[in-house]
């Protein structure tokens, strides 16, 4: 399988550079990954993105950018890509079930994944009452007590959104305030199911088959507590999804792809955009913008590398007149 353009990630950078790339009649391929639709398509409520103005869910969102690419010519893979050869041109791309697609140029949009807690009883729990996606799991916790582990905009968005079920939702934030948006903070200190642990974080989960509980920790007076809950819910951030390009473009010291402001990498037709590059404003329109970056510069690299090619292949064909 050959494409002019594979766009590796399907979140709002990866479905915005695929609008823009097949608008420029270059068919691009979207390799979807472990999660269509990236993140936002597990956020419940999206209200920050322009153009909707009472909010939309972010599985629809990323679904409409997704139609609306399709009818430009977009097309969609559902696979993982698990190696990519970039010493030679074409690139190679290898999926996860050994099919080899090679490409002419390559948009990274990978995006980024929730950072764990890294304590005891996260990972021998996980799905037994920790998550890390409240829109998916909200509904199973239904009547229940449960924690939030953050204090930004994810941990409150989502929190909020678990409101819906549980009897009683608690935050624990290592700080003394939030760092959410002071609507999201209204919303969440005026909610009766609602209460906050400061100055804390979570140092153990406990549960041997489910989550019973968890073991907090005072950072100021080290302190520590036992709470009954029944589900943990960390939001601390996100780890770059870039670990497959490690030995192929420069990344920095967190793993986040390296690029030259214009979503160039240091390798001549890879391109990156999303939170695979962004660690400070992390926002769908600011992946979605960067996706369109992505798009138009692959087409004008694309064109200057056609233009090249045609240009020594007329050489070739006119050898040089020789002198009279």
């Amino acid at each position: 399988m050959h494409s002019q353009v594979v766009i590796i990630g399907s979140g709002p950078a990866g479905l915005t550079a695929a609008l823009y790339a097949a608008r420029a009649n270059l068919e691009p391929l979207v390799v979807r990954g472990l999660q269509p639709g990236g993140l936002i398509a597990t956020t419940s409520e999206v209200e920050n993105y322009p153009g909707f103005v009472d909010g939309i869910g972010g599985y629809e969102l990323a679904e409409n950018i997704e139609k609306q690419a399709a009818r430009f010519g977009a097309q969609y893979k559902d696979a993982l890509i698990t190696k990519v050869d970039a010493s030679q041109r074409p690139f190679v791309l290898t999926t996860d079930s050994d099919e080899t697609i090679t490409a002419d140029a390559v948009i990274i949009s990978t995006g980024s994944s929730p950072r764990h807690l890294g304590v005891p009883g996260e990972e021998k729990l996980a799905n037994r009452g920790v998550s890390y996606c409240a829109t998916c799991d909200g509904f199973f916790f239904r009547g229940k007590k449960v924690v939030v582990v953050g204090g930004g905009n994810s941990a409150l968005d989502e929190g909020l959104f678990l409101t819906r079920y549980v009897d009683e939702l608690i935050f624990v934030h290592r700080r003394d305030s939030l760092r959410a948006d002071p609507v999201l903070q209204d919303r969440a200190f005026s909610n009766p199911k609602v209460r906050f642990i400061w100055d804390s974080t979570v140092e153990e989960i406990l549960g041997d088959e489910k989550v019973t509980g968890v073991r907090v920790v005072n950072l100021k007076t080290g302190a520590t507590e036992d709470l009954a809950v029944d589900g943990v819910f960390p939001y601390i951030g996100h780890t770059p999804n870039s670990s497959l390009f490690k030995d192929i473009i420069e990344l920095d010291e967190n793993g986040y792809v390296l690029t030259d402001g214009r979503t160039h990498t240091n390798v001549p037709g890879i391109f990156a955009a999303g939170d695979v590059v962004d660690h400070i404003y992390r926002q769908a329109i600011t992946a979605a913008g960067e996706g369109c970056q992505a798009a138009m510069e692959a087409t004008w690299f694309l064109a200057e590398q056609e233009h090249a090619a045609k240009k020594k292949a007329e050489q070739v064909e006119t050898p040089a007149l020789g002198t009279w």
